[in-house]
């Protein structure tokens, strides 16, 4: 019998710097494969690579069962293919930037699931949503005010800030994860 992968789900709020601090774990953990989720944002607005499809098309492959696990934010549907379940059983680890609305499914999903939360302060991630100049200043108070949702009860979690330089936040990441 195979043993099972770890999925290793990043979480915190928009602006926290998930996808900087994933990308750089993923050049110091070579074996850790990406997910690349499936978003209904239209190619070109910045951020992360993702596969980038229409409302309609999402929902279609929902109902395919194209993912093990999907959910909405920030007027977007997000979906990781289920591909990275069936590989995860097969002993592959992968890295993901998650909502916390999809963490206690995951958990049932995942059995080797790792939740990181990154964290950093309202100023720090306000000023980090302002420069990436994609969204208004009313969606970037929406984002803050999420910010403050709480964790889902009976996970462990491990918290890691990123305030600092960024690899201090790598370094902190990789040592959990070794």
């Amino acid at each position: 019998m195979n043993k099972s992968g770890r999925l290793i789900a990043v979480v915190g709020p928009s602006g926290v710097g998930k996808d900087s601090v994933i990308d750089g774990v993923l050049h110091a953990l070579p074996d850790l494969r990406h997910v690349k989720r499936t978003i209904t944002r239209a190619p070109g607005l910045g951020g992360e690579d993702h596969h980038a499809v229409s409302e309609e098309t999402f929902k279609f492959e929902q109902e395919q069962g194209a993912y093990c696990l999907h959910w909405q934010a920030h007027g977007y549907s997000y979906g990781i293919p289920t591909d990275v379940l069936v590989d995860t059983e097969q002993g592959q680890e992968f890295i993901a930037n998650l909502s916390r609305s999809v963490l206690i499914e995951a958990a049932t999903k995942f059995p080797e699931l790792v939740v990181i939360q990154l964290t950093a302060s309202t100023t720090v991630l306000a000023s980090r949503l302002s420069a990436r100049g994609r969204e208004s200043e009313e969606v970037i108070a929406a984002r803050l005010a999420r910010s403050t949702f709480p964790m889902p009860q009976g996970l462990i979690v491990h918290r890691i800030s990123n305030e600092g330089p960024l690899e201090d936040t790598i370094d902190a990441m990789v040592k959990l994860l070794v």
